[in-house]
């Protein structure tokens, strides 16, 4: 059996992001992070063959590892740096968290199911990082005790922008997070003025919905 070069396949996909000319890649450190952090880890092993197209994948939970350009998407919106402190609603298989743990300071994540929690946890503490902090539970709260964050991503859809994240946003800080029904969301880019939102860009998306505990 062949072994699959997941080092050379993570590099044609970032050939093909290029492609997309997504903002024009101009952020070395995404850039450099998408390099550096191997997605095939955060797939079942039965499909870590497709692991570096340019694909959704599904995962535990009915849940899915978003396509790689809505990642790239995401985290160059947020206009990141290194002291930077990010809050991640939807952990979900933790690439997209692990994505943010490369170019920021601190990375609070929170996921609604305990499985993906349990495993998410367990991969990124295993590939070393040691700037996310984790939570199980519903993300619509946020995670009150701490605000205000520099960035704030949102990888489930909801209906509305939650109050709470709007709060917990520090002012000139930006927000990404689809927002709309399940076949018509728009994944917005916010950045907070004078305590409002405003919005920077936005695309079409689908997304899994934000869950609320009960």
């Amino acid at each position: 059996m062949n072994l699959i070069d997941f080092e050379k396949e993570r590099s044609n996909l970032l050939k093909k992001l290029f492609k997309y000319q997504i903002g024009e890649m101009k952020d070395m450190d995404v850039i450099n992070a998408f390099k550096k952090v191997p997605r095939h880890r955060f797939i079942e092993p039965q499909l870590q063959a497709y692991a570096y197209e340019d694909r959704a994948m599904p995962i535990a939970c009915d849940q899915t590892i978003s396509q790689p350009f809505i990642v790239f998407w995401m985290s160059e919106s947020l206009a990141l740096n290194k002291d930077h402190r990010v809050l991640e609603i939807g952990t979900g298989s933790g690439y997209q968290t692990a994505i943010l743990a490369e170019i920021a300071k601190e990375v609070y994540t929170i996921e609604y199911y305990s499985v993906l929690f349990q495993e998410a946890y367990k991969i990124l503490n295993n590939l070393g990082y040691k700037n996310i902090y984790f939570r199980n539970g519903d993300g619509y709260e946020g995670w009150k005790e701490l605000f205000h964050f520099d960035s704030i991503l949102v990888a489930c859809r909801s209906d509305e922008v939650p109050p709470p994240l709007i709060d917990q946003l520090a002012e000139g800080g930006r927000m990404v997070i689809p927002i709309g029904p399940e076949y018509r969301q728009i994944l917005h880019t916010f950045v907070k003025r004078n305590g409002q939102l405003h919005s920077l860009n936005e695309i079409a998306v689908r997304f899994v919905p934000m869950l609320r505990s009960c």
